[in-house]
């Protein structure tokens, strides 16, 4: 056991805290990381990161049995499942052993084992049990992530009922499955396992797939999904699971009535739950709601020197919101002049399917409901030439605007690439740009970031090309 004193301590090194640590070293603080599993949390590990692998090999496959669209022939092809997975695994692995090199870099020091508070500005870091170190710092960080959420009956048993951590290293391909849940990581796995042959249904409990999104782009993408063979229910629930050895019967009811499905595999998707526990949270003034930790926008929690950021504190639940809240909580910290708060509204949403989905800001149907006079603009795929040229003519742009103002209020995208083209909007939104300085600004041709272009002259009467 040692007792050791460092200005920050952060508890958790994934896409939150290990940033954390790493702007906290920056500004000449003394910095600890504690984490009980692997450096990177679940988004490097376990999430963000395999899951993109695993989808580009998914894509691969959706090209292969298109080839002839193309011009190419191809008579014969397989793919070796194990090793697609093991690619996965090697990515994750690469990357978590950088995340390693960057704390040693920035003279982080990092102890395995679980944080616990012990009260002010003391942590206990235990492993196995046993207490390894005990530390003291006056600014504490909890950075803890979160965990699938379980449902009662439909409880993972990591064979037949998966979470996302049997999805993504399955022992062999499934040639059936119902992915319950349709947010962004059903909707990722629905995608993979179906583009690799699976026989995929959707559940979803609410109304229409991929709730968060713009009711127009949802739509599209359930349309486009259904085209390429998958099944979709909506307002439907899952009731009940029996199982035998190698199967299950999923009974899902709907309207009134319940339908039994049998597949290979369940994957369920369906939420997460902070990492709240056994934290010493009860040591402290810290207050939690609805399982998620309380902060302010500076990420203070109600005790003084305790922070949280990322998936522990409330939505949205993204990696790259987790790492700039760690940022902003550090140079705030620091005291830094510069330091602003987060807006929510600026942060963009990604979901790898086929067709990928991006958006930020408000839908259409939000902006209205806040009182916004707005004015809208579309612009399909199928209207641009590189779009044309990739062999991927569905999709479209949508652009909601401030009738007023000229703001951004919100961009929502569907089809190839919107995922790396979101980010355009992304910054115009920071920057507070109205329509005309997106009107103004010349994009590249051919490329498909001139469906954006074209998506902001639509809303005010100018599109060129439809």
């Amino acid at each position: 056991m040692s007792e050791q004193k460092f200005d920050v301590v952060v508890v958790g090194g994934g896409p939150g805290g290990y940033v954390a640590a790493i702007r906290a070293a920056q500004l000449g603080f003394s910095t600890a990381v504690v984490e009980r599993e692997h450096l990177g949390g679940i988004c490097l590990n376990w999430g963000c990161i395999p899951t993109k692998a695993l989808l580009r090999c998914a894509e691969i496959n959706h090209l292969m049995r298109h080839a002839d669209q193309f011009g190419f022939t191809v008579e014969k092809y397989s793919f070796d499942f194990k090793k697609i997975v093991e690619r996965s695994r090697k990515v994750a692995a690469q990357l978590s052993g950088g995340i390693k090199h960057l704390m040693k870099k920035n003279k982080v020091t990092v102890f395995e084992g679980h944080g616990k508070l012990l009260g002010k500005g003391k942590l206990d870091v235990s492993k196995d049990g046993k207490n390894v170190a005990t530390l003291e710092a006056k600014h504490i960080i909890l950075a803890t992530g979160a965990r699938a959420r379980v449902l009662p009956g439909l409880e993972p048993d990591g064979k037949r009922v998966w979470t996302y951590k049997e999805a993504m290293t399955p022992q062999e391909m499934p040639k059936s499955l119902v992915v319950i849940g349709s947010g962004a990581i059903g909707i990722e796995f629905a995608s993979f396992y179906h583009n690799m042959g699976a026989d995929v249904t959707v559940v979803e409990v609410m109304d229409r797939i991929m709730p968060v999104e713009d009711a127009e782009i949802s739509a599209f993408a359930r349309k486009q999904f259904e085209k390429q063979g998958m099944k979709i229910l909506t307002g439907a629930k899952v009731v009940r699971l029996d199982k035998t050895e190698n199967t299950v019967t999923v009974h899902v009811e709907a309207g009134g009535k319940t339908e039994k499905i049998t597949v290979d595999r369940v994957i369920s998707a369906v939420g997460i739950v902070a990492n709240t526990e056994n934290l010493g949270l009860e040591n402290t003034k810290v207050k939690t709601d609805r399982n998620h930790i309380v902060v302010n926008q500076w990420l203070e929690t109600d005790e003084k020197g305790v922070y949280a950021i990322g998936d522990v504190v409330h939505g949205p639940w993204l990696a790259h919101k987790a790492s700039h809240e760690g940022v902003i909580c550090v140079e705030k910290i620091k005291g830094l002049p510069d330091v602003h708060p987060m807006k929510k509204e600026n942060i963009p949403g990604c979901t790898y399917c086929t067709p990928q989905v991006a958006s930020v800001g408000l839908t259409e149907a939000a902006a209205k409901e806040k009182g916004y006079d707005v004015k809208v603009g579309k612009f399909p795929f199928i209207g641009n030439g590189k779009a044309i040229a990739l062999g991927e003519p569905e999709g479209m742009v949508k652009t909601v605007f401030d009738a007023k103002t000229g703001e951004l209020l919100g961009a929502h995208m569907v089809g190839a690439e919107v995922t790396e083209m979101i980010q355009g909007y992304v910054i115009g939104k920071t920057m507070e740009a109205t329509e005309l300085d997106f009107m103004h600004t010349v994009f590249p041709h051919p490329t498909l970031s001139e469906m954006m272009h074209e998506s902001v002259l639509d809303a005010y009467g100018k599109v060129i090309h439809m």
